[in-house]
This record gives C-alpha cells, structure tokens and sequence, in this order.
C-alpha cells in the first residue's frame, strides 16, 4: 500500500485551494509510484509530485492535480469533507 493516509491540518487544508493533496506514503515509495497509485485509485491526472521525510521518519507527499480535476473532490469521496 503506498498511500498511508491523507493529512488534513491547517497548511493541507490551504494546499487545496492550489488543487493539492496531502499524504503520508510509504518511505520506499517514488514519485512514480504514488503518481501511478493514486491516478488509478482516484481516476485522477497528476501534473507533479513534490516529496519529503518528516523529522519522525514519514515521507510527505504533496501531489498536485492537474487543472481539471479538483483535490477536494477526491477528499470527498473518501468522506474527509
């Protein structure tokens, strides 16, 4: 499983506004990884994928849609909003 979970804080919740999603992944995963995962999970495009390892040892994945699909939709969905 790469994606772990989708974080919703204050700054996730700004992210959004610039059609951005959250997530803890996997440490090994890559960008290519979590680009494909959640393409076919949430039928969704992926313009890019910025990641980084939290000081607790978590990677942080912020993935960017493409314009014409919506990040809080794919929230919605999964009954975050």
């Amino acid at each position: 499983m790469i994606i772990k979970c989708f974080l919703i804080t204050e700054k996730s919740t700004a992210e959004l506004e610039k059609n951005v999603l959250t997530a803890i992944v996997d440490i090994r995963a890559r960008k290519e990884d979590i680009k494909r995962d959640v393409e076919r999970r949430f039928e969704v495009e992926v313009e890019k994928i910025n990641t980084l390892v939290t000081p607790k040892g978590e990677k942080k994945a912020y993935i960017k849609l493409k314009p014409e699909y919506s990040a809080e939709e794919v929230l919605s969905k999964l009954g975050v909003f």
